[in-house]
């Protein structure tokens, strides 16, 4: 694909009961230069009337149907009016819609890409919900795609129509946002990002059409599904090839040692804890004789570091913790040890100690693995702070 004519760009608003704001969001977006559409998403105050003295374009919906209902009507209006890219810019007075420009200039420096305007949110008046929010939703995004976003919630972005266009997008709402980046990434479409500024006014002037509690649900279910669609063994329809990555080279030998090496290396702390869980998790359970195998299918799906997950189920080998998690699920099962040890217990009724295996695995697994996780977070901040120090 080749380069867009910048100037077919449409700044689209998704506008829902925002009326005391639009119409300056709206002002300081037709500033720039670039041609505007107010999409009007079933607002119940009259929000497109502040805007009629404008010069814009403006779309009304019968009902609401969601931001993301909002963004693809916008992107279709842009279609067929021969634009070839679309920013959008929420309603609320957050984003300074200046900051599109520099989404723009990226844009000249990769394309096609997704841009996504990263929050600098450092003013007092941020909530921490938001600065939770976003960091959770950059580790689902993360975990899905492999994209390292610093804001994965930010609602100033610049989609090529063709991405638009390419998928049938199954969310409406605000999951639309999320299940775009990650779906767009799967088809080999580079995902990027520029710092902007962000403004959140006082708690008491601030208006949210965000519900804490069914929006979190809808994307709890999404990135449910996209976790779940990952790890499926099949191709995902490309609109782009992908970017070849550099095979890891798996350390046989001593896990001490590669886990050593790979705290002096670039990963995040975290993300080497998050693979010593992974792989002392998956290395309790009872995967007889294909734990490696099935370790390394699962870290590379998800774009953990396999290196340090294989490296990690190297200290569940037996005996103690298949023993352990035996005993643990016997426990949970009888209220007592087994401590009979004879041949009939352990061979004969082996297929009742697969089943204590398992249940205790599910129990010890992920608290081993926390222990393994938060020692290898240490490791990995001190090896790192003796790098730093040197250099």
């Amino acid at each position: 694909m080749g380069f867009v004519d910048l100037k077919k760009t449409l700044l689209v608003i998704p506008l829902y009961n925002h009326a005391a704001t639009v119409a300056q969001v709206a002002a300081q977006a037709l500033a720039t230069g670039l041609p505007l559409l107010v999409v009007d998403d079933g607002s119940t105050d009259e929000g497109l009337q502040a805007v009629e003295h404008l010069q814009c374009y403006t779309l009304q919906l019968a009902e609401n149907q969601g931001k993301g209902a909002a963004i693809l009507a916008g992107a279709d209006f842009a279609a067929e009016h021969d634009f070839e890219a679309i920013i959008t810019i929420d309603a609320d007075g957050q984003h300074d819609p200046a900051d599109a420009l520099l989404l723009l200039a990226k844009s000249e420096e990769e394309w096609p890409a997704i841009v996504i305007g990263a929050r600098q949110m450092v003013q007092n008046t941020v909530p921490g919900a938001s600065h939770f929010g976003r960091s959770f939703s950059n580790f689902w995004v993360r975990l899905e795609c492999g994209a390292d976003l610093p804001d994965t919630q930010s609602g100033l972005r610049l989609y090529p129509l063709a991405v638009l266009q390419f998928h049938r997008w199954s969310r409406r709402r605000y999951d639309f946002e999320i299940e775009v980046l990650v779906r767009s990434s799967w088809a080999g479409i580079k995902l990027t990002s520029v710092d902007v500024s962000v403004h959140y006014p006082p708690a008491d002037e601030r208006i949210s059409h965000f519900h804490l509690g069914l929006d979190n649900v809808r994307l709890s279910l999404l990135h449910t599904r996209l976790v779940c669609r990952r790890l499926l063994p099949l191709p995902s329809r490309k609109m782009l090839p992908q970017e070849k990555k550099v095979r890891q080279k798996l350390a046989i030998g001593n896990p001490w040692t590669a886990l050593k090496q790979l705290c002096q290396q670039h990963s995040s702390p975290f993300w080497l804890a998050l693979a010593v869980w992974l792989g002392i998790f998956m290395g309790a359970l009872p995967i007889l004789a294909g734990h490696t195998v099935a370790i390394m299918y699962v870290a590379h799906r998800l774009h953990i570091n396999m290196v340090a997950a294989v490296a990690a189920s190297n200290f569940c080998m037996p005996p103690v913790v298949p023993v352990l998690c035996v005993q643990t699920g016997y426990f949970l099962q009888h209220g007592q040890l087994l401590l009979d040890f004879s041949w009939e217990k352990w061979l004969l009724e082996g297929h009742y100690r697969l089943l204590d295996w398992l249940l205790g695995s599910l129990v010890l697994g992920p608290l081993l693995g926390l222990v393994g996780g938060a020692i290898m977070y240490a490791a990995a901040l001190h090896f790192k702070g003796m790098v730093q120090a040197k250099v």
